[in-house]
Formats: C-alpha cells, sequence, structure tokens
C-alpha cells in the first residue's frame, strides 16, 4: 500500500512538472493562447491550492504578453491603411475580447495569499467600428469580383460574401448576392446516355442511372442535369457512354460429394475377452457408446449466370467542344444460387451440407433482370468517377 501511495505520489509530481514545463515554454516561445489554455485547464480545480499558485503567475503573465502584442499589432496594421487588413484587425479585437472573457469565470486568483490581478479592457466600440469598416470594403469587395464573368472569381466573391453574412448578418442585399453568386459560379452539366451495344437496356435501368437523386452526391459548385433545361447555358456534357454488354449462358453444374463419419448409435454390452458381457465391481453389465460409420452421397448444384458491361465516361466542354476526359470501365454482376440433394444417411452429413439442402432450384433471372442488377455496380463506379470529376 505504501509503494502503491510513493507510486501514486511520484506520477502526480511528473504530471504536474510536466504541465509548468510546457506553459513556460508556451510563453517563451510567444504561444501566449496555449499557455493561457493550460494554465486555465490546469485551475479548473483546486486553483487556490499553494501547488496552483505558479499556474496563476503564468497565467497573468501570458494574459498581459498576449494583449501587448495583439493591440501593437493593430497599431502596425492601421498604419498601413490596407483595406485588405482590417480583417486581421477585427478578428484581433475578436481575440483580445474572447481571451479575458475565458479567464474572467476563473476569478479571483491569488498566489501567495495575494489577489492576482487581470486589467480587462472594453473592446465593443471597436469591435463595433472595425467590423462597419470591414463590412463596407468586403460587401464593395463582392460586387466587384462578380462583375468578371470568370466563374473561380465569381465563387471568390461568394466566399468574401458569405464571410460578410457570418460576421454581420443581413448586411445590405449580401443574401440575394450570394444566392447571385452561387447560380453564377456553379458549373451545370447535362447528361446523357449513348446506347451502343446494339442491344435494349431496361428502360428502369436508364432512369436509375439519370437519376441523379440517389447517387448521394453533394456538390455545392456542380449540378448534373438529364433534362436540360432551356434557361441553363450548360458548361459541361457528361456522356455516358455503352459500349458492350455480355451476357453469358445459364450454367448449371453439379458436383458429388461422399460424405463418412463415426457416430454413436445407441449403446451395446462391453464384452470381456472371452465374450462374455463385462461386469462392474457391483455386478452389474457395463454398457458402452454403440459406434458405427455412415455414409452419405452429397449432389451439390450450382446455377450461374453473369452479365458484363463494358461503359466509357466522356466529359465535353460545351463552350469550347473539346473534350476535357474520359474514363473506361466495367461493372459486372453474378447471379449464383446453390442447393443441394442426398442418398445414404443423413447423419454423415456436414452442417454445411444441411444448410443447403434446404435451398431449391430456381428460376434463372432474365436477361433483362441481370443487365437491370448490373445497373447497381454500374452506378457505384459511375458515382465514383463523378465525385472525384474537377473541372478547371
Amino acid at each position: 500500500m505504501k509503494k502503491l501511495l510513493l507510486f501514486s505520489t511520484i506520477i502526480t509530481l511528473v504530471f504536474a512538472c510536466s504541465a509548468k514545463k510546457q506553459v513556460e515554454q508556451a510563453v517563451n516561445t510567444g504561444n501566449y493562447d496555449q499557455a493561457i489554455t493550460t494554465a486555465l485547464q490546469k485551475l479548473s480545480t483546486n486553483k487556490n491550492k499553494k501547488r496552483k499558485a505558479e499556474y496563476v503567475v503564468m497565467l497573468q503573465d501570458a494574459y498581459y504578453k498576449s494583449v501587448e502584442r495583439d493591440l501593437n499589432t493593430i497599431k502596425h496594421l492601421k498604419k498601413d491603411n490596407n483595406p485588405e487588413l482590417l480583417k486581421n484587425i477585427f478578428e484581433l479585437y475578436l481575440d483580445l475580447n474572447a481571451r479575458q472573457e475565458t479567464i474572467k469565470p476563473i476569478l479571483p486568483l491569488y498566489a501567495n495569499g495575494k489577489n492576482v490581478t487581470f486589467n480587462f479592457n472594453d473592446y465593443s466600440d471597436d469591435i463595433a467600428k472595425s467590423k462597419a469598416k470591414l463590412s463596407d470594403y468586403l460587401y464593395e469587395k463582392g460586387i466587384n469580383l462578380l462583375e468578371s464573368d470568370d466563374k473561380y472569381t465569381i465563387r471568390e466573391a461568394y466566399n468574401t460574401l458569405e464571410y460578410l453574412d457570418d460576421i454581420n448578418p443581413n448586411f445590405e442585399t449580401t443574401r440575394h448576392l450570394l444566392n447571385e453568386a452561387h447560380a453564377r459560379g456553379t458549373h451545370y452539366v447535362l447528361v446523357s446516355i449513348n446506347n451502343q451495344t446494339q442491344q435494349v437496356i431496361p428502360q428502369r435501368l436508364e432512369d436509375d442511372l439519370l437519376n441523379f437523386n440517389t447517387y448521394g452526391l453533394n456538390q455545392f459548385w456542380t449540378v448534373y442535369h438529364a433534362n436540360p433545361s432551356k434557361e441553363i447555358d450548360y458548361d459541361f456534357l457528361m456522356q455516358l457512354q455503352l459500349k458492350q454488354i455480355n451476357i453469358s449462358p445459364e450454367r448449371v453444374k453439379e458436383r458429388e460429394y461422399i460424405r463418412e463419419r463415426e457416430i454413436v448409435d445407441g449403446l451395446k454390452y462391453k464384452k470381456d475377452a472371452n465374450g462374455n458381457v463385462a461386469k462392474d465391481s457391483l455386478g452389474n453389465d457395463i454398457k458402452i457408446d454403440n459406434i458405427i460409420k455412415v455414409k452419405a452421397r452429397m449432389y451439390e448444384v450450382i446455377q450461374t449466370k453473369e452479365t458484363q458491361i463494358i461503359a466509357d465516361v466522356v466529359y465535353t466542354d460545351l463552350k469550347t467542344k473539346q473534350l476535357i476526359d474520359e474514363f473506361s470501365f466495367d461493372s459486372g454482376y453474378v447471379f449464383e444460387n446453390v442447393y443441394a440433394r442426398y442418398r445414404g444417411d443423413k447423419r454423415a452429413l456436414e452442417k454445411e451440407d444441411l444448410l443447403l439442402l434446404d435451398n431449391r432450384r430456381v428460376a434463372f433471372p432474365t436477361n433483362e433482370q441481370m443487365v437491370y442488377d448490373t445497373g447497381e455496380d454500374l452506378k457505384a463506379k459511375l458515382r465514383n468517377i463523378i465525385s472525384n470529376q474537377r473541372f478547371n
């Protein structure tokens, strides 16, 4: 018990020293917020204990150094008079306010019996003024970017206006401009299927392939349409070209197995060396397991039929009429049904054999059904191609 207590004490001291070194190192390297976070974690419990006094002092030191650094940075940024720096100024004021709000709940703090003071400032006016300047700048910047016809510049406008809406919701006509930027910055892709197989594909398969709601895709800047809209000027064409459909014959394969095993079939009397029934010490007849060998002939039947669809996905730039990407792939589906029958003693069969006996021969699916069932694998591979496609 004493050894366990000593070990626990040593571990506690090691962790305490490690945490203090972390705070000291963070302060010495200018990572004041990390130092503040670590110190606050240590002071969240038993903050008035003597061993916590060092954390209080280090917290105060890190706080004042961080405030001094941020205020000096803001001063220099304002001197540059560069509107691109307004965001930095605004966020520094937010950091200054957030830092002191994080410390307030744990006050008062004491070290060596004395109250350790933290001088807090009211940054509300600075935050409001810097946010107003930043909002005006971001709004004008977003409008200027929207004058471009380049989709990627328009997306930059969207990101600018989205940040504006986060810090200052419903500023001027920001929401309207966001909707405009999203609509104009989106790539619209027209999708079609070109059946080059000389075989008729099921209509429901074609409908499934073109139903992009079932693909689970969530691409903010790319929209796929199977049915063209007259109101949209499409950027790209994605064509699924079905090159070949291969359907195997219906196959039935039978395999025969011999099953043999020894089993207990009741009891029998144990015989002695003279062929008489053996007796136990009380004179009773001795009975033992009657071991017999059983045998069965197992007939396993396997029904199989396979389908393969070979296809290409071709992307074309509708503005330049140029091919921009092409992918080849194949999809398959295998129908398989296994059942069995037997002759002989059923007790010779294995567990897997018994399960197969419950199965029955079934009708082979039609060619149309096989092609349709291949569609799930086809959609999975098509989904992978679409999700990885990037338009430049």
